[in-house]
């Protein structure tokens, strides 16, 4: 018998080793096709008994693909599988729990393959099957990631930021064309340092909750600098277990002396109280939130940043509603932070974003109608001088057919509340709720950033006292920072202008987002976490929605 050169056979074994079965290929990428097609759009697809997450996303990654399997390979093999397992692992240090992603059905699925591969029984329902679970949970992941894992308009109606948005099928075809499915999952993630921070916060305040969180201080007198006992050991050992004191054996252990003051401070601090160095109601009842309740705080505003969209601007103006605070980014650094007064209660500030385009120096203040009704026209009925005292005029009707009315002439006791027929503006001066400047941009919700001659209530921890609109604390640099590029609005100009008391519009040189937000815990360039009282109640409805149980067909927005 005729020998063949040993070059050939090394040929025909390589050959062998290296070409795919193309009719186990041939046959996946039919029963792949065949199930798609058979499942109507309007319906989950199905493995077996279980409907698949993201299913309308994952038929258009395989429509795509003309069918072809992603995950199994001819061979029997999935080398992104563990991949993806180790991502759904990972996803619990953003607080999105692996049990929302049916971590153990893909565990149960990679084992099955290995064994039927292992048996020469891999069929091509099999592979369908797996294809479609790891697809679904990849999409489900990958959204939550992206987007975040609840819908902001449900969980937090004043929430109106626009959010972030991607191609999910197209990011999968490219995840594994990268051999990256656990890379490019992670960095669907919000990549900002904000963000980053919070996450370390979560690691750091879980380890406090699963050691047995934090001992309570029971109540009693107020605690200040001097005072000793039982309840200031508890304090100090408290105050040890998030760093505000630098450790728990400083000083002695039963005495309130300077060093546990200064450490109360910081603790105050960064919960936004009164940073007196006493322990009274307010920061007492801050010291005795559990553990897990702060472990919660910070998932939620985790999610908060899941919502917001890629891109801030190069430059840009972030106010913090719960913070109380603005702060103007350029190039991804602060360089001016201001404290703000914001909405009450019942006047919320809402959550949005815009593009400040110009100011208005010695703005007039066209009341708006409710506030008119609610809160002017009682004053006047109680006090007929705060009419003119406080600069205001009268009208009624808007444009040409405007006409000022004479407000001696209105039976202010009688008149309609509900059909308030005026219009109430207040002159420009030093009384005007809008104090010197306003800074506009343009909004359905009639929102913006201006002055105050309330001058007292930036000294105040809780700040949440106007109708809606943000007070900034230090108006004059703000406009110094803004029209810096203007060369027809020098310091000088702008000062001039003020003086004369004349309303006046200003265009900005350049436009510059605004965004409105509610955070209630973030993490500051050095570290330290800051944890905010819920002013608006929203942070409870945002953990309900992140703790309810994910729907059986996960469809993606």
């Amino acid at each position: 018998m005729k020998r063949l050169p040993v070059q050939l056979v090394l040929l025909v074994i390589l050959g062998l080793v290296l070409t795919p079965a193309p009719a186990q290929t041939d046959a996946a990428r039919e029963a792949l096709r065949y199930r798609l097609e058979s499942i109507p759009p309007e319906r989950p697809l199905m493995a077996g008994t279980e409907p698949i997450p993201a299913s309308q996303a994952v038929r258009q990654f395989y429509q795509q693909r003309l069918y072809e399997p992603a995950w199994v390979q001819p061979d029997g093999s999935v080398p992104y599988g563990r991949q993806l397992v180790r991502a759904l692992m990972h996803a619990n240090r953003d607080g999105l729990p692996p049990e929302d992603y049916r971590i153990e059905r893909v565990n149960a699925v990679l084992d099955r393959l290995a064994a039927l591969r292992q048996r020469d029984a891999l069929a091509p329902r099999h592979v369908v099957d797996a294809e479609l679970i790891l697809s679904g949970t990849w999409m489900t992941l990958g959204s939550h990631s992206l987007l975040g894992r609840t819908d902001p308009k449900s969980a937090d109606p004043q929430w109106r930021i626009a959010r972030r948005g991607g191609d999910l099928p197209g990011l999968l075809q490219q995840a594994v064309d990268d051999g990256a499915v656990y890379r490019d999952l992670r960095g669907l993630l919000p990549q900002a340092d904000g963000y980053a921070r919070l996450r370390r916060a979560l690691a750091r305040y879980r380890g406090i909750a699963e050691q047995g969180g934090f001992e309570e201080i029971p109540a009693g007198p107020t605690l200040c600098r001097g005072d000793q006992g039982e309840r200031v050991a508890l304090l100090r050992r408290r105050l040890a277990m998030t760093d505000d004191t630098e450790s728990a054996a400083a000083g002695e252990p039963d005495r309130f002396d300077a060093g546990l003051e200064q450490a109360v401070r910081r603790f105050q601090a960064r919960h936004g109280l009164e940073e007196d160095g006493v322990v009274g109601r307010n920061t007492l009842a801050a010291l005795n939130v559990p553990a897990g309740e702060r472990v919660q705080q910070i998932r939620v505003n985790m999610e908060r940043w899941r919502w917001l969209p890629q891109e801030l601007g190069e430059r840009y103006i972030m106010v913090n509603i719960a913070g109380f605070d603005m702060t103007v980014v350029d190039d991804g650094e602060p360089v001016m932070t201001q404290r703000v007064v914001v909405g009450r209660d019942y006047r919320q500030t809402p959550v949005f974003s815009g593009r400040m385009t110009y100011l208005v120096l010695n703005p007039a203040w066209e009341v708006p109608h409710s506030i008119a009704v609610r809160d002017l026209l009682p004053q006047i009925r109680q006090d007929p001088e705060y009419f003119h005292r406080m600069g205001f005029q009268l009208f009624q009707g808007w444009g040409a057919g405007q006409q000022e009315i004479d407000p001696a002439t209105v039976d202010w006791q009688n008149v309609a509340d509900p059909r308030f027929p005026y219009r109430f503006r207040q002159r420009p001066g030093p009384l005007n709720a809008l104090g010197t400047v306003k800074f506009m941009f343009p909004n359905e919700h009639a929102v913006y950033l201006h002055d105050t001659p309330a001058r007292d209530l930036f000294q105040r921890a809780d700040r949440a006292f106007s109708s809606g609109c943000i007070r900034v604390e230090q108006p004059r640099e703000l406009i110094d920072l803004l029209l810096a590029d203007s060369p027809r609005w020098p310091p000088d100009a702008v000062r001039e202008a003020l003086d004369g008391k004349r309303e006046q519009t200003v265009p900005l040189p350049q436009p510059i987002p605004v965004h409105l937000q509610y955070m209630t815990a973030w993490v500051d360039d050095d570290g330290r976490v800051h944890l905010r009282k819920d002013i608006y109640n929203r942070d409870g409805r945002v953990a309900e929605a992140l703790d309810a149980p994910p729907p059986e067909r996960g469809d993606l927005p």
